[in-house]
């Protein structure tokens, strides 16, 4: 289905805020995080790891969080994502279809949402799901 319309700020002053506008063009990872997610801090190397190779571009949404306490967390755990934006109403993430945290979303070229993910990922979920999906779109 077509992803949402929405527009978030920055949670960062170094990075970018998200909005409908910046999916598209290429196939993307959105993933939905907070600090006080215990989930999200185990796949957080993961994420890591797909920012460091490279594999995707990856944004962020940050989700009914302290702005304060999302930003020390990444400071604490590194930062994978090239767009955070701050969901502090959680509006957005209901416009999404978000329920729980974390969950992760591959959008197409188009801005089309191809694939969810509910829950933490694990390098299997990237090796024999979201990786092999990402791919067969970049075709």
């Amino acid at each position: 289905k077509p992803g949402p319309e929405f527009g978030l700020p920055p949670l960062m002053a170094d990075r970018p805020g998200l909005a409908r506008s910046d999916l598209g063009g290429e196939v993307t990872l959105v993933n939905f995080f907070a600090s006080w997610c215990d989930p999200c801090r185990a796949e957080h190397p993961l994420l890591m790891r797909i920012a460091k190779q490279n594999l995707v571009p990856l944004h962020g949404i940050n989700y009914k969080n302290v702005k304060k306490d999302a930003v020390d967390w990444l400071d604490e755990l590194g930062n994978p994502y090239q767009r955070i934006g701050q969901d502090q109403s959680g509006r957005a993430g209901i416009e999404w279809g978000v329920y729980g945290l974390p969950e992760t979303y591959i959008i197409d070229k188009e801005g089309r949402i191809r694939y969810r993910h509910v829950g933490s990922l694990f390098p299997e979920d990237l090796e024999n799901i979201i990786m092999p999906l990402i791919e067969r779109l970049r075709r």
